[in-house]
């Protein structure tokens, strides 16, 4: 995006929260072909934790996960980069305005083929995950079974190997460490990838600007 496609207004900045790792790469590549670009992030030895590009008007920050949908619903941050798993599960006041297309995989209920039985009657089972909200909002709302939440926060392909729970509810990319132990995917709960999302308030004050980089990048995603 040039200059001209980012109209700043005089002390107001831009500001990005943008996800630690690969999404935040990823979605620097993809807004440095719209005209967007921040030098100070690229330097790896900054301990800076705010950087700006002061010519555009633009400030960036990482921040973990969950922490992002945070910043963007109380203001900190204009826009957020973040995956879908994180929106669903954070549930914050927040504009998702476009689906970046990558950082691509797939919520899902995964067990022992065994498992599958009880899915499927709808028996009373227990769920290991690191995602509680996702998972009580899919039984209970979309199943209408009723289940037992266990909330994990390390690697939740350990409750079914020690019967800690029946089923997991968790990421699923190529499924390797499921096939490693024994397990499956039983049930999809829906597919993920690197979404934007923007402030409420944000969107109302700089709605030019912001629409502009939507845009943007919703045109490089074609």
């Amino acid at each position: 995006m040039s200059e001209e496609r980012c109209p700043t207004r005089e002390n107001r900045y831009l500001t990005f929260a943008l996800t630690k790792g690969r999404l935040a790469s990823q979605t620097l590549a993809l807004l440095s072909r719209t005209g967007i670009s921040c030098e100070e992030i690229e330097d790896k030895n900054s301990r800076k934790l705010v950087f700006v590009n002061e010519e555009l008007k633009c400030r960036f920050f990482l921040a973990k996960g969950p922490d992002v949908p945070t910043y963007v619903e109380y203001g900190a941050a204009d826009i957020g980069v973040v995956g879908k798993d994180t929106i669903l599960e954070e549930n914050r006041n927040v504009y998702e305005v476009l689906d970046l297309g990558f950082g691509k995989c797939r919520m899902c209920v995964c067990g022992p083929k065994s498992a599958g039985e009880k899915l499927l009657h709808h028996e009373r089972i227990r769920v290991a995950s690191k995602y509680p909200n996702i998972a009580r909002d899919y039984f209970y709302n979309k199943k209408h079974q009723t289940v037992d939440i266990i909330k994990l926060n390390g690697s939740v392909e350990l409750g079914p190997l020690v019967e800690l729970s029946d089923v997991i509810v968790d990421i699923v990319e190529t499924g390797s460490t499921l096939k490693e132990n024994g397990l499956e995917v039983l049930e999809e709960i829906c597919p993920l990838s690197a979404r934007m999302i923007v402030n409420p308030v944000s969107m109302r004050m700089e709605t030019e600007r912001i629409k502009s980089l939507i845009q943007s990048m919703r045109e490089l995603n074609k």
